[in-house]
């Protein structure tokens, strides 16, 4: 889809109460009179992850941390000639943090409602469909995000061993935006194969969460390829640890991890009409799990690629 048109990103941002119960954040904005998800217009330079966050906390006054990307909506709206533009919102999970809604011009009352009855109140039937949409999985999945290495300097430029070719000033650039783009996701641990060029795309992220990079081999290209089924298990023995992990690797190898997890499970991966999976430089696909059940380990339950972490990616859908 073009960049042009406006662009808005925002959430279903959702906590439990004190007996357990899911509860979904509806706003009123008085401007329209209707009762909506939160969700505005992106600033200049900023990503929808970002957008999204920086939303839902300007228009509930909660923090949130990003879960899966639940889809993008697009309809008209007025342009300055007289005709109209297209504008396109794409919509996160998001788990509220600790709180306090203040009313503001923007949105003058927050209702924290149970998902049958903030259907009931939403006013736009996308608003009804992006809910649907998040309610189709249990809101406490495991999120991955699985990076490809930033851009590294020149193969026929390095003399030394490749395991140690270093980015390029453009991948630090694509680091930096890695490093921000993840910590919306609420990263807890960062993974990388061992390749200098892996490490210093994530290693920005593992500093800031107090951590370490943790090298892993199998997520390298010679040893994945030397036995792919053991590290496919590796990567899900990660996401079955919880939290939200970090993972580094090669463009070797990330399609076929993708594919491989998509025809298990039966998820249609977006941007896939070719046999081939994208997996650019700096690039990130967003991986949600389904948590263990009946003695299997995780599974797929959705994916959204960003084909990179600068300011506006674009997430392809099915």
């Amino acid at each position: 889809m073009s960049l042009a048109g406006v662009r808005a990103a925002g959430a279903v941002l959702w906590r439990r109460d004190g007996e357990g119960r899911l509860e979904i954040a509806v706003v009123h904005r008085p401007r329209y009179d209707d009762w909506s998800l939160p969700k505005g217009k992106l600033d200049n330079g900023e990503t929808l992850a970002a957008a999204a966050v920086r939303e839902v906390a300007e228009e509930t006054g909660f923090p949130a941390v990003l879960g899966r990307h639940l889809g993008r909506i697009g309809y008209p709206v007025p342009g300055r000639d007289g005709g109209t533009v297209p504008k396109t919102v794409d919509y996160f999970a998001a788990r509220a943090g600790a709180g306090e809604f203040e009313p503001n011009d923007e949105v003058d009352e927050l209702r924290w409602l149970a998902p049958e009855r903030a259907e009931s109140l939403l006013s736009r039937e996308t608003d009804v469909r992006v809910l649907r949409t998040f309610c189709a999985c249990p809101p406490e999945l495991s999120t991955l995000l699985l990076v490809r290495h930033a851009k590294a300097g020149k193969r026929d430029e390095w003399n030394g061993d490749d395991d140690l070719r270093p980015l390029a000033a453009a991948g630090f650039r694509q680091a930096g935006a890695v490093r921000r783009m993840a910590a919306l996701f609420g990263p807890d641990r960062v993974f990388s194969a061992p390749r200098l060029r892996c490490v210093q795309t994530v290693q920005g992220v593992a500093e800031d969460i107090g951590g370490e990079v943790r090298h892993e081999r199998l997520f390298s290209e010679e040893g994945y390829w030397q036995d792919p089924v053991l590290g496919l298990a590796r990567l899900l023995a990660i996401v079955a640890g919880g939290g939200t992990p970090v993972i580094c690797s090669q463009g070797a190898v990330i399609p076929d991890v993708v594919s491989t997890l998509a025809d298990r499970d039966g998820v249609v991966l977006p941007g896939t009409k070719s046999p081939a999976v994208s997996s650019k430089k700096g690039s990130l696909w967003l991986l949600s799990f389904l948590p263990p059940a009946d003695g299997q380990g995780p599974r797929l339950a959705d994916a959204a690629y960003f084909p990179s972490a600068l300011p506006a990616p674009e997430p392809s859908r099915r």
